[in-house]
C-alpha cells in the first residue's frame, strides 16, 4: 500500500518516463472538434486509450457517435480489432459520454514490472488510433 504521495510520485514518473521514451505530439485534445478528445489512462488495474465524445448537448454527442458507429467496421478490421463501443459512460463526477477505446488488463501503475509492457501498449494503441482518426475525419466532423 502506498501513501497518498508515493502513489502520485509513481503516476508523475510513469508519465515522465512515456513522454521520455516515446517523444511524440499526440491529437489528445486538438482533434477539431468540439468535446471530442483522446485519453491515456492506466491506473491500478488496467491501461486504455480511448476516443471520449463528452459533449453536453445530447444532439451533438449523437451525431459524432452515429458517425462512429458507421465507421465501426472499419475501426475493427482494419485497426483496433478490440476496440469497445459503449454509448453510454458515465464518469466519477457524473458526467455522462461516449468512449470507443481498447484496454489492457493486469497492470498496474504502482508495479514498475508492468510499465514498459503498458508503455508499449499505450504508444502502439494510440498511434493506430490516431492513423484511424486522420484517414476518417472529414466523416467524423459534425
Amino acid at each position: 500500500m502506498f501513501s497518498k504521495e508515493e502513489a502520485k510520485k509513481l503516476r508523475q514518473d510513469f508519465w515522465i518516463s512515456f513522454g521520455k521514451s516515446f517523444p511524440r505530439k499526440w491529437i489528445l485534445y486538438n482533434t477539431g472538434i468540439k468535446d471530442c478528445s483522446f485519453k491515456f489512462h492506466f491506473d491500478l488495474k488496467s491501461a486504455m486509450i480511448s476516443m471520449d465524445i463528452e459533449s453536453q448537448d445530447l444532439e451533438k454527442r449523437l451525431g459524432v457517435w452515429e458517425k462512429m458507429i458507421s465507421l465501426r467496421p472499419i475501426l475493427l478490421e482494419e485497426y483496433l480489432p478490440k476496440a469497445l463501443f459503449e454509448d453510454t459512460v458515465i464518469l466519477k463526477n457524473g458526467k455522462e459520454i461516449s468512449r470507443v477505446s481498447v484496454s489492457l488488463e493486469n497492470v498496474s501503475i504502482h508495479n514498475k514490472n508492468t510499465w514498459q509492457e503498458t508503455m508499449v501498449f499505450l504508444k502502439e494503441n494510440m498511434a493506430v488510433f490516431e492513423d484511424f482518426f486522420k484517414e476518417y475525419e472529414d466523416i467524423i466532423r459534425p
